[in-house]
């Protein structure tokens, strides 16, 4: 097969899902404008750090790019007159650096290309799109039969996955999607088990999962072709999206926040449970839910997208779970992500923030008990219910499904070993960033703690303490030599001033000694 030949091997090391911060360090004029000097982090260390130049008319072109997504931005106003002036750059740079930490802590917008080529140009700075369109046209030369109807522009996340649009020459009304996806920081397959694996998809039978047409990958990127879907994903019921419309336009800011109602919570809820758990018993990963990978399907879910751990792919919800420790398995990266799933559906809309410590009323309090098990503070504290205990629950239990479709996915031996040691070194990977982000944050909270202003007032007066302290002790030791210096002029040679037999004046003898006492007692009071 010709599909995919020229291009490099290997996979993508870098994991895009990485948050990116940004601090204003200094700003400088030039003769008609100025510049501000950032620097940009990717994730925790310092090293991991560089500098970007930007004026504040390049902040203007991002900001424009990024009407799509309908937030209201808090992008500096524009000043024509006086915008030279020193106390203006001060304000305006608070107001830029302000802008770059909302759009950084948004979750969609930090991980979307547009953010990501502004403050990262060397790692973004190829044209994906293109480079996608390279590959599907060389894999069109040894398929004939497919033809592309049109790109289907960012309507997903990720910004080294690309749509488009498909049709069969001989079938042209029936339309299909096709992805094209580089490999990802996870993938641990050979490229034999991974075009193997690939091949499976296409064999796999089962009412929850969203049928494969065609499966396939080379050394350094996958293609993937399904059934087009008009109605769209369980995200895109959500937010009243249309499927085909950019991502940040379908889901940064709906304009109507409503969640589902009950008895489609529970059904789809438990139909997903259902895939997770047969997945899991078949030992294949996963690790990818989210609402946009659930295809709808009249009253059925389908899942999507299970590709991506074979092609080692980051998880949407990744920043989250590496926060925590106790999630620390595929299974338990697939609970919480169902967590915020289920969140969607009952709320209309993503957490503001995870752990979430209170709930909102919802349609039914066994929702809330199921949000507690799995996104609350507890929860992540002390580990989150398995899959199969999800479904025990009332929410999910009392469910009837009434799907008869015969499930099939036969995995050679072979292949299962490989997957396992795959999973293995996933969840390795997802281990190590956590236990780096835990020792980060605690020597960051010790940081704060010792430089905050009372942990300073108490470095001052253990200070002052000791300080009394030493003067003490100093003082002692020099009355004990004082002592022990008379004591031995009393016992030794006579003294110039007194005749052995002559005894020193007690009153003359504690002069010296009572003085010296004074002195200590008006330092330690």
């Amino acid at each position: 097969m010709a599909f995919m030949e020229k291009p490099p091997a290997g996979k993508v090391l870098l994991d895009d899902t990485v948050p990116l911060t940004a601090v204003i360090e200094a700003s400088q004029s030039l003769h008609s404008h100025t510049e501000y000097i950032i620097r940009v982090q990717r994730g925790i260390s310092m090293e991991n750090s560089w500098q970007i130049v930007r004026r504040y008319s390049d902040f203007d072109l991002l900001n424009n790019s990024l009407q799509i997504s309908a937030l209201s931005l808090p992008l500096p106003p524009k000043k024509l007159i006086g915008n030279m002036d020193r106390e203006f750059i001060a304000e305006r740079q608070k107001g830029l650096q302000n802008y770059l930490n909302v759009i950084t802590s948004n979750h969609i917008l930090s991980t979307c290309e547009l953010v990501k080529k502004f403050l990262d140009p060397n790692s973004y700075s190829v044209n994906y799109t293109e480079i996608a369109l390279q590959h599907v046209s060389m894999f069109f030369r040894s398929e004939p039969k497919w033809e592309v109807v049109e790109p289907l522009k960012d309507i997903g996340w990720r910004i080294r996955k690309k749509y488009f649009l498909m049709k069969i020459k001989n079938q042209p009304k029936e339309r299909l999607a096709l992805s094209w996806a580089d490999l990802g920081p996870d993938k641990y397959l050979s490229d034999k088990d991974l075009q193997c694996a690939m091949k499976l998809l296409s064999s796999c039978s089962h009412p929850y999962i969203y049928k494969v047409t065609f499966a396939t990958a080379s050394e350094s990127s996958a293609l993937v072709i399904r059934p087009f879907s008009e109605k769209g994903t369980l995200k895109d019921l959500i937010y009243k999206a249309k499927p085909k419309d950019p991502f940040l336009k379908k889901y940064c800011n709906p304009k109507k926040i409503q969640g589902l109602e009950l008895q489609q919570i529970k059904t789809f809820g438990r139909q997903i449970l259902e895939v997770l758990k047969f997945l899991h018993e078949k030992g294949f990963p996963y690790g990818h839910l989210h609402a946009s990978n659930v295809m709808l399907d009249g009253d059925t879910c389908r899942l999507l997208d299970l590709e991506n751990a074979l092609l080692g792919l980051p998880s949407f919800y990744r920043p989250y779970f590496t926060q925590f420790r106790k999630i620390n398995t595929l299974e338990g990266v697939d609970v919480h992500c169902f967590g915020h799933l289920l969140y969607e559906m009952a709320y209309g809309r993503p957490p503001d923030s995870v752990p979430v410590d209170t709930f909102p009323p919802a349609p039914s309090m066994s929702i809330v008990t199921v949000l507690e098990s799995v996104l609350s503070p507890e929860a992540m504290k002390n580990g989150m219910p398995t899959v199969s205990r999800l479904l025990q629950m009332p929410l999910f239990s009392d469910v009837f499904l009434t799907n008869s479709e015969k499930t099939q996915f036969k995995i050679p031996t072979k292949l299962k070993e490989a997957l396992k040691t795959a999973k293995e070194c996933i969840e390795k990977r997802l281990l190590e960033e956590q236990k780096q982000i835990h020792q980060h944050r605690r020597l960051t909270r010790a940081q704060s703690h010792h430089g905050s202003e009372e942990e300073k007032k108490k470095r001052k007066i253990l200070a002052r303490k000791k300080s009394k302290r030493s003067a003490f002790e100093s003082g002692e030791e020099q009355t004990m030599k004082y002592s022990n210096s008379n004591n031995s002029a009393g016992s030794g040679a006579s003294s110039p001033l007194t005749s052995p037999s002559s005894p020193v004046p007690p009153s003359t003898a504690g002069n010296g000694l009572t003085s010296l006492n004074a002195c200590l007692e008006s330092i330690m009071g």
